[in-house]
């Protein structure tokens, strides 16, 4: 019975990714120019989520000041769920909607994009954020799940949402690692042109 059910998780992850394949990659394209955009225009990106969210936030940073799979110059991201010390002072001191909405508004310009991932697009911290976004005149690509939620009806013509058609977060959170990875392999296409093929894919002289 284990056996199954965890074999069963691979193949509706899959069924999921493969249904999703088509009807976002137009959204995920548009997330990744609107990304590009933005770093060659001299912006930078500021990433946010609560919980298993805030991890893949932390991960697209880390992605994007280091690297991807390749080497190029470092890109200007950052996760706004990394530093405790600023999150725990400002639920403190004010509430704990205020924790990414306070550091947008404090480090966010005209530019930038506001990258916010939330599963159920309800967070009352998350529409907080997009809120304080759209008062710097940023860009928000947001990666949601089921409808949207709430951060949906925020969102602006100017705004990029990859919404996955799914109401489980495991399943949805499967889809924004592969989205984000997408964003990154598609930023580094552009910028450094495509990667050789591997040698396996490349014709026989």
């Amino acid at each position: 019975m284990l056996l199954q059910r965890i074999q069963q998780q691979f193949i509706d992850s899959a069924d999921l990714k493969y249904q999703c394949a088509q009807s976002l990659a137009p959204t995920v394209e548009a997330a990744t120019q609107a990304v590009l955009a933005s770093v060659t225009g001299g912006g930078k990106v500021l990433a946010c989520g609560n919980g298993a969210s805030a991890a893949a936030a932390q991960h697209f940073a880390a992605s994007f000041i280091g690297r991807y799979e390749r080497e190029r110059p470092e890109l200007a991201a950052m996760s706004l769920s990394a530093d405790a010390a600023v999150l725990s002072g400002i639920a403190n001191d004010f509430d704990a909607r205020a924790v990414y909405a306070r550091q947008v508004r404090a480090l966010g310009h005209a530019g930038d994009v506001l990258l916010a991932l939330s599963t159920s697009g309800n967070s009352a911290n998350m529409v907080a954020a997009v809120e304080a976004a759209h008062e710097r005149d940023m860009t928000v690509v947001a990666l949601t799940g089921a409808r949207g939620g709430r951060l949906a009806q925020l969102l602006r013509d100017t705004d990029v949402q990859v919404c996955v058609p799914h109401e489980v977060p495991a399943r949805i959170l499967e889809v924004h690692h592969l989205v984000l990875h997408c964003i990154c392999d598609g930023v580094d296409a552009q910028l450094l042109g495509l990667p050789d093929a591997p040698p396996n894919e490349q014709e026989n002289p």
